[in-house]
This record gives C-alpha cells, structure tokens and sequence, in this order.
C-alpha cells in the first residue's frame, strides 16, 4: 500500500509540483479517482474556519518608560488588560468590556483596532517601587510601537458544535446569538467538512508545532486547548501567532447582543496527506458530521438533547424538530472559511508555508471534567419566604388593595377555585383599576396572567437572572401542580450575603 513522507511532500512544495486541494474538493476527487488514486494524486489538503472564538486574547510588550513603571493595573481604550506579569507586560483578553462603553466595546475591538494601525490609549497605575518609581501614565501606542504582539489562544478551532434552540417562553441572548422562544430558530455554529479537526478527528497529523494560518498571519498549534474533550468529538486547540503580520480580512471584533464582546477569527491548518487513513478522514462531507440540537431554555451545564443533525441540515436553512419545520441561522462564515482554506492553499503553492508532523500528539481520548465545587449551591427553597398572601380571581379589587396597603407584599399572587396560581396583581394594576372607577372590578379583570415563576429547588442564581430579565421584583414559588407554595422578593436575595460580601 502507497505512503509518502513528509519529506517528500515538502520536497514537491518547494520545487512548485505538490497538488494542493481544500477540503471541500477532496470528497470529489475520492470518489472519481478512489482512495489510491487520491492518495497518488493529492499531497497538501488545506482546511479553514472562521468564527467567534472567545477563548482568545494577545500577550503585549510595551517596552519601558523613562522614569519606569510596573504596570500593575492597567486599561487599553479603557478595556482592562492582566497587569500581574512583567513590568510592561501585559494579556488582553477578547471578551474584556470597556469600562465605559461596556458591551459594545471590549478586548476584541482594541486588538482589531491594533491590527488595523489605529492609535490605542494606554493608561497604568502603580504603587511604585526602588527600580519602578513612576506611580501612573497615560500614552497612546499603535502596533508597531510594541516590542512584541503575540496573539496565543487558549481555545480556537472547536472540531464541531452543538445547534443551540429555546424552547422557554422568553427571548435568550446567548454567545449563540439571539434564541427565539417556542423553539422559532436554530442557531448553529461551524464550517463542517472544511473544519481542520473534523478532517484530522483522531489528530495523527494536528498537534504541536504543526503550521497554521490565524489571523491572516503564520502561526502554529500550541497543543491542545482549554475544554479539550476529543472523546466526545469536542477537540480544541491552542494557537500562536504574530500580530504585526495579522490583516482584518481574517479578524474581527464583535458584539453579542446582550452578550458581550467576542473576537471573530480564521484558522486554518495544512494537512499532509500522508497515507490511505488520510485520504478517508479528508473525504469527510458535511452530511457525515453529525451535532446535537441542545436547548438553551434550560439553564444548566446538561442543557437537554433535543435531537441529532449534520451539517448538510444546518447549512440548508431548516431542519425537522418535532415535527415541525424550523429556520436555522450560522454564527459562522463559511465564505470566509473558505477564503481561509484557498490563502492556505496559495501559500503552499506558492512555497512560502511547508509543513511538519507534531513534535507532540494530543490526546484522542481525552474527556473535559466539569468544575469541582466545594460549596453546595444555594436553592430558592433556602430563603423564599414561606407565609405567602394570595387571593382569589373573583374577588373585588378592593380586596386586593387592602392586602397590598398593609405592606404585607407587593405582590399577589392570584389563585383559582383549585388553588393554582393564574396570575399576580401589583399595585401598578391597582393603579390601572383606580382610572375605571365606573365599574367594579375583580381581581381577574386586571391582574397580570403571564406569570414569571420558580421553583422551590432552582437555584437562586438562575431566579436572580429571571428577575433581572423580566425587571420584576418577586416570583411566585410554584410545584409541579402550579399551586403556590412560597413567594421569592428581590429583597430575599440579600439574604445571601454576609458584610463582607461573601456567600455564606
């Protein structure tokens, strides 16, 4: 059986005559030419993504300032940079908000604006020392006013992601993007049979020190990334590369809606094809990657698995859930995920990039664990207040005033004949009441019938976001017959904390 060595890959890339393909191409050219024929006619398949990959930031060397300082704090355009290194050195991370513009600013958009040659502020505080007397300073810098600007990643190139959907009543803003209730929309995120790991899924030829194009810059494969979890098809890795020669074709800040900061970015990596294996993994199509359909309406690490789809689904623009027809959406660019895989393909052609085996594998059987907690999480059970006051939808308003005005609550939760609760009323419906006076009123006539809830064992943290979102001060504690057993006041939170600040 035909194998070709690396060596001799690299000889035909530096002499002009190695047959480069995308990985888009190589399905194709299997079947026409077979797995032989492939392996005797293809030496180099390029592969590429483009995608949010927030586990990404820079390590910058400013050089130092006359009189010196140890940066111990410091802020680029006002977005917060890790001070606790070298004097002058520093790590911005993508997904840091802006002090002042929050959400719509962050790390991702200072090293954009880095590599676009805009000029960034640079303001740093220190409690001065001997050798570092300077206690403050405020400069501008652009890139290549930098001694070093090196982009390491601690976790890009995803192998495939899970289709995210909503099945809760409310609209999520997610870093899957925006999910709309009732299950409206499937968001999903990947470039599919052009994705690096997913031609390379046992990483034979991905590891260490493996050439990679990030950023629109030559870099290399660190090893592997953080959450790197190749047992269960979810391999990660690290990267590296030089900032000065990165171009914004290949890079962009974003933002997330109600999310944050996020940095877009290609990565492609060269594959060497070496021997039949090879030629297999390559031919993989976007109908042969499979991902699960997991709902983000449950807020918790296992969101539920609502089904199975591939790529070749996702990218048709709907897919089958429950029988029912649903729109997706790509947080991805394939078209630049593709422009990814031809630059790789060009450089290689044109001899500036050859290639190399890892000088470490990574693991193909490695399993990310959860974090290990130490302190149990605190449920609603422990701080709701049990004594609740409630009334009946038939009743008159006045009731309901009457029970608002002795300050026992402001909130009532409304019960049925059976008990359940149908609904809240708050002295804001009072209000609405009081401006129709020519009639009397019940409580069912003005009450509030969508009715935010929680549970007696949710988790306190899960109630807070609730509240925050729907921008109510109390939810109705409900089991599972909908019968109101307690009621959770924003005021109850406060319960969680000791003087100093600190959970109990």
């Amino acid at each position: 059986m035909m194998e070709k060595s690396i060596d001799e890959i690299n000889r035909r890339i530096r002499d002009g005559s190695a047959r480069v393909v995308t990985a888009d191409e190589m399905p194709d050219i299997v079947s026409e030419l077979g797995e032989e024929g492939a392996l005797q006619e293809v030496d180099v398949v390029t592969t590429g993504t483009f995608g949010a990959m927030c586990s990404s930031g820079a390590f910058l060397n400013f050089g130092h300032a006359e009189p010196p300082i140890k940066m111990e704090r410091l802020w680029l355009n006002d977005v917060e940079a890790y001070g606790g290194i070298a004097a002058v050195d520093t790590y911005i991370g993508a997904t840091n908000k802006s002090v002042t513009r929050m959400e719509s600013y962050g790390g991702a958009h200072v090293i954009e604006d880095f590599i676009s040659g805009k000029a960034i502020e640079l303001r740093a505080q220190s409690s001065g020392s001997d050798c570092y007397p300077r206690r403050s300073i405020t400069t501008e810098v652009r890139l290549e006013d930098l001694n070093q600007a090196i982009m390491v990643n601690p976790r890009n190139a995803y192998q495939r992601y899970d289709a995210a959907v909503n099945t809760s009543d409310d609209t999520l803003y997610t870093y899957m993007g925006t999910l709309l209730p009732h299950s409206a929309n499937v968001s999903f995120s990947g470039a599919g049979t052009l994705n690096p790991i997913c031609n390379d899924p046992n990483l034979r030829l991905i590891g260490s020190g493996v050439p990679i194009l990030l950023g629109g810059a030559p870099g290399m494969v660190v090893g592997e990334g953080t959450q790197h979890s190749s047992a269960g098809n979810f391999a990660t890795l690290m990267t590296t590369a030089d900032m000065a020669e990165m171009n914004t074709d290949f890079l962009r800040a974003a933002y997330m809606y109600r999310y944050g900061p996020t940095l877009y970015l290609g990565v492609g990596i060269p594959l060497p094809v070496l021997d039949i294996e090879t030629v297999r993994r390559t031919a993989v199509r976007d109908e042969d990657i499979m991902v699960s359909i997991r709902d983000y309406g449950v807020p918790s690490r296992s969101r539920p698995v609502l089904g199975q789809v591939s790529y070749a689904e996702l990218k048709s623009g709907t897919i089958e859930l429950n029988n029912e027809e649903i729109k997706t959406s790509s947080l991805s660019s394939y078209r630049r995920a593709k422009m990814v895989a031809n630059t790789l393909k060009t450089w290689i052609q044109e001899g500036h990039m050859t290639l190399c085996l890892p000088t470490r594998y990574l693991d193909p059987s490695k399993q990310a664990k959860p974090m290990r907690e130490t302190r149990k999480v605190v449920l609603v059970q422990e701080i709701m207040q049990r004594k609740v006051v409630t009334i009946k939808e038939e009743q008159d308003i006045t009731e309901a005033a009457k029970k608002l005005l002795r300050g026992e609550t402001n909130h009532l939760p409304v019960l049925n004949e059976q008990g359940r609760l149908t609904g809240v009323v708050t002295t804001f419906d009072i209000a609405k009441a009081v401006a129709r006076p020519e009639r009397k009123v019940k409580v069912q006539d003005v009450m509030t019938r969508n009715v935010i809830t929680t549970l007696a064992d949710e988790p306190i943290d899960i109630a807070a976001q609730k509240m925050e979102h729907h921008r109510i001060s109390a939810l109705p504690v409900v089991d599972a017959q909908n019968q109101c057993i307690a009621i959770l006041h924003a005021s109850d939170l406060g319960k969680l904390f000791k003087p100093g600040g600190a959970r109990p």
